[in-house]
């Protein structure tokens, strides 16, 4: 699902309704991931709530808007609740290559299982999921709290592994973060494949062939090349 797309829809209408801030649209989303990412790492490592990182977040970019923070909870959670999260669920499209991946892995003689695992939120993940009719063609969605461990610590894909009753040596993972997907996924004993969808996750910055480390993972630059990789 297109992640990305979503924050810049969102970002986009916030900077239209707040336009005080003096900042670009572009500078506004690349503040916005750079905090989403920081935040969302202390959700990940146990030291606040989902709840609690999303108003984190809110706090340090309300300022870089130019509007005042809210001093309680309740009234930050409406603000999130109003302006954003609204429009970032109504960007929730899946890339145009997912639908021809799985039909390519589904049609194969032996058809691989699959299955998700992300550092969201489960039943955000899985709202997701069923909004772009993805939900039925994977037989589990495994986060943090299904495993007690998060992507890029080695134990969350071992977990996953243990979960299926799937052995990590015949297990491949496919995600767009290089060092959080794919290299971590390679170091737990998996094999890691770095979707490259041209950019990086957190930062937005180019990303390039170039940037894979070693021959331990593999990088392909849409999924229609997954099944025939296999």
């Amino acid at each position: 699902v297109d992640h990305r797309g979503a924050v810049r829809s969102a970002i986009e209408e916030i900077a239209r309704r707040f336009p005080g801030s003096g900042r670009s649209v572009g500078e506004l989303i690349r503040h916005w991931r750079v905090l989403e990412h920081r935040h969302m790492a202390e959700y990940l490592a146990g030291r606040c709530s989902y709840a609690e990182q999303r108003r984190r977040r809110l706090r340090d970019f309300l300022p870089l808007l130019g509007e005042p923070v809210p001093a309680g909870d309740p009234e930050l959670d409406a603000w999130y609740a109003a302006h954003y999260l609204p429009h970032y669920t109504a960007g929730w499209r899946s890339y145009p290559d997912v639908a021809p991946c799985l039909a390519a892995l589904r049609a194969r003689p032996a058809a691989p299982r699959r299955a998700v695992l992300t550092n969201g939120e489960p039943r955000q993940q899985r709202a997701k999921l069923d909004r772009c009719g993805l939900l039925g063609a994977f037989e589990a969605v495994l986060t943090p709290e299904d495993l007690g461990a998060a992507k890029p610590d080695a134990a969350c894909f071992l977990a996953a592994c243990r979960t299926l009753g799937a052995d990590p040596r015949q297990t491949v993972y496919v995600g767009d973060w290089l060092e959080g997907d794919a290299v971590a996924a390679a170091r737990a004993g998996l094999a890691g494949i770095w979707l490259d969808r041209g950019e990086h996750p957190v930062t937005g910055a180019a990303t390039s062939p170039a940037d894979v480390p070693d021959d331990t993972v593999v990088r392909i630059d849409s999924l229609r090349a997954l099944a025939d990789l296999l």
